[in-house]
């Protein structure tokens, strides 16, 4: 199947004044607009089937930075998570509302005051990307490399599928501004390829053969770890 690479955007003017942004339309502070370029030249080269954003204004800046002049499809699905009334909020007061416990520890649980519950986030995600990745298969064809902007909770929770985590356990994983998550989802499980990678080469993403000796059915782990 084809290879999603998952880009969060780039650090912004919220993240760095402690702020939960949410659907609120902030921007790229210079550090993020610097983190955006970086990612691109890491992507350059790489054969982008199809690239995919968020809505949001920080996901289409970063792209706009990291890859000027390539078409963009919108996907609703991978819209930031919907805090409500905790948007543009501080992250220190929020951290003392007795919801936050239940965020840490039982996000599954946890709805939004006015917004979305967690797992309706994750299950619109996961249904998208995994959509998307249907559709480009069947006309990149299985070697195909694409990519969809997104932001830090939606991944995660995309992360925890691929992974079958349950969605309380999405916590564990760390997805930092402008990192590159990679998943490549087949007939029998996804395999996690990357996860919150901000600095190795990304070439060894672009779909090879293995060698003839571990030639299996797709969607079949080598055992052993394989060469």
């Amino acid at each position: 199947m084809a290879t999603l690479l998952l880009l969060r955007h780039g650090r912004t003017t919220a993240n760095a004044d402690g702020i939960l942004a949410g659907d609120l339309p902030v921007e790229l502070d210079e550090f993020g607009m610097e983190q955006a370029r970086q990612a691109g030249a890491r992507l350059t080269g790489l054969p982008l089937a199809v690239v995919v954003s968020s809505p949001l204004l920080r996901c289409r800046q970063t792209l706009e930075l990291a890859l000027p002049g390539t078409p963009v499809a919108t996907e609703d699905g991978l819209r930031e998570c919907g805090y409500g009334e905790w948007s543009g909020r501080a992250l220190k007061e929020l951290a003392d509302n007795p919801l936050w416990a239940t965020v840490q520890h039982h996000p599954a649980a946890v709805t939004f005051p006015g917004g979305e519950a967690m797992a309706a986030m994750a299950n619109r995600a996961v249904t998208a990307v995994r959509a998307w990745d249907a559709r480009i298969t069947e006309s990149h064809g299985h070697e195909a490399v694409w990519l969809a902007c997104s932001h830090g909770d939606v991944i995660k929770a995309i992360v925890a599928d691929a992974l079958g985590m349950h969605l309380d356990l999405f916590q564990r994983i760390q997805v930092e501004p402008s990192s590159i998550t990679a998943i490549r989802y087949t007939p029998q499980r996804p395999f996690v390829l990357r996860v919150n990678d901000t600095g190795t080469s990304l070439d060894a993403l672009v779909h090879k053969h293995r060698p003839p000796a571990e030639e299996t059915a797709e969607g079949d782990a080598v055992l052993g770890g394989g060469a």
